[in-house]
């Protein structure tokens, strides 16, 4: 079992940057990929970026070159530096932990953090 908390959003102005941490508790944090998801306003939950248990990274389109997902296992923590942020980046982002197929496509587990918002705008 884990359990996700989520920290590091806020208002930020075009082209700023902030880090977010995903703090992760329990025995099986390192046997999971683990994800960012974001929800913008009026907008369907969007995979952000996910890390494979042993660092294999992928990224939507939208954000490849600006964000960069990250993982200490020895901290249990994941990590995703955003770069170059811009207004259409504003949502609320979430860390799953889950796992990945056959064809290496990240399938969601059950465990969600709360959220934590990030409002890019000037």
């Amino acid at each position: 079992q884990v359990q996700l908390v989520e920290s590091g959003g806020g208002l930020v102005q075009p082209g700023g940057s902030l880090r977010l941490s995903c703090a992760a508790s329990g025995t099986s944090f390192g046997a999971h990929a683990i994800s960012w998801f974001r929800r913008g306003p009026q907008m369907p939950r969007e995979l952000v970026a996910f890390i494979s248990n042993v660092g294999n990274t992928a990224y939507r389109d939208s954000v490849k070159g600006r964000f960069t997902i990250s993982r200490d296992d020895a901290k249990n923590t994941v990590y995703l530096q955003m770069n170059n942020l811009k207004p259409e980046d504003t949502a609320v982002y979430q860390c799953n932990a889950g796992q990945l197929d056959s064809d290496l496509k990240y399938v969601p587990g059950t465990y969600w953090g709360p959220g934590t918002q990030v409002t890019v705008s000037s």
